[in-house]
């Protein structure tokens, strides 16, 4: 908890809402083993290493939903480990898609705490590619209200790798006849960093009124 805490978490309602958990390690192969799953079931799952040991050890758990059923999960480490792992598979279509779809102007992210950063301060109309690019299934989801408006928030990055995700996403749904729009929020940051560094429903409202097109 206080790792969500840290990251800018202020409503427990949102982690029950998002069903997000811990995943400690060290107790999933044991678990499992009672209900008689074969090793090399939960190895080709991607839930256990060869060595017995747990993938998603000390890591928040987000279960990714499609169509009332789970597709996928995400772990974000607490450690030292990469950041992000997903289960070897698909990682399904937008996150939240029937949460947003009636929406004809959406927020796209690239993280699931991005998401739940706005979310929590009532940008409810955002969703997230779980990355920087949209696969097929993803754009078709955009494309079912043609004209949609799209903002995209990526990270700030110092690189400049999110502001060429945007700029080559952003072509990318034009090209598929909807309207897409940048948001550059302070440099170095992201959503989830912005809110968690301070920032207010207000001034992540100001920064989607100056979002401008790839024309400007």
């Amino acid at each position: 908890m206080y790792y969500l805490q840290r990251r800018g978490f202020r409503d427990p309602s949102l982690i029950t809402e998002l069903a997000i958990g811990y995943a400690p390690g060290g107790n999933l192969h044991r678990h499992l083993a009672v209900g008689a799953m074969p090793f090399d079931q939960l190895w080709r799952a991607g839930l256990i290493n060869r060595q017995g040991q747990d993938c998603f050890r000390r890591r928040v758990i987000v279960p990714l939903d499609q169509d009332g059923r789970i597709v996928n999960l995400y772990g974000r480490s607490i450690g030292a480990a990469f950041p992000h792992r997903f289960l070897p598979q698909s990682k399904g279509g937008l996150f939240a898609w029937n949460s947003v779809r009636a929406f004809s102007a959406l927020i796209l992210v690239e993280g699931l705490f991005d998401l739940a950063a706005l979310w929590q301060s009532g940008f409810r109309n955002t969703t997230s590619a779980l990355g920087g690019h949209l696969t097929p299934l993803q754009l078709s989801q955009l494309c079912d209200q043609p004209g949609r408006q799209v903002y995209i928030a990526f990270d700030q990055d110092e690189n400049q790798a999110g502001q060429r995700a945007s700029q080559t996403l952003a072509r990318r749904l034009e090209s598929a006849g909807l309207r897409a729009r940048i948001i550059e929020l302070p440099p170095g940051h992201d959503p989830s960093s912005y809110f968690a560094a301070g920032a207010r429903a207000a001034d992540f409202a100001r920064c989607l009124d100056r979002a401008h097109s790839l024309h400007v």
